[in-house]
């Protein structure tokens, strides 16, 4: 298990087409590289938004739009990706496809939910912005940045 508080790690949380790899892609990656609980680097990284050809997750990703690095495939985008984390371990929203989705990545991957001492359930996100009274965002990676710095300072 890492320590949280010495050791580098980076949170990562994708946004797929579909939850099936075989049947979709990774439209969005953002993830955080961490060392004792300070932030590195960002990598904030889409597909561009004229190819998504899902109505409802192109309007969603509709945020910072001048924020993110965009790419013409997700194989490009999981290539930086696979830069960026050099051999740092992952802590990941251990959901139904994020592992499936990173299968091709070697790095050790957890989830991130046992180091905020929560269970991964379709409302998670809620129940972490009420443990600790965070302020909704629209980058996941960020609300369980700090969730694991308050849960530090426990």
């Amino acid at each position: 298990m890492l320590d949280i508080n010495k050791d580098k790690y980076i949170i990562v949380e994708i946004i797929p087409t579909n939850s099936n790899k075989n049947l979709g892609e990774i439209i969005q990656i953002q993830a955080l590289k961490i060392e004792g609980l300070k932030l590195i680097k960002r990598f904030d990284y889409r597909l561009n938004l004229d190819l998504i050809k899902i109505p409802d997750l192109r309007s969603m990703l509709n945020y910072d739009i001048d924020n993110f690095t965009y790419k013409d495939n997700s194989s490009d985008i999981l290539d930086e990706f696979k830069s960026f984390i050099e051999d740092y371990p992952l802590l990941i929203i251990d959901n139904s496809y994020t592992r499936d989705y990173l299968s091709s990545i070697d790095n050790n991957k957890e989830s991130i939910f046992k180091y905020l001492d929560m269970e991964t359930t379709d409302d998670v996100f809620d129940k972490l912005i009420d443990k600790y009274s965070l302020v909704p965002s629209n980058h996941l990676v960020d609300l369980l940045y700090e969730g694991l710095i308050q849960e530090s300072n426990k």
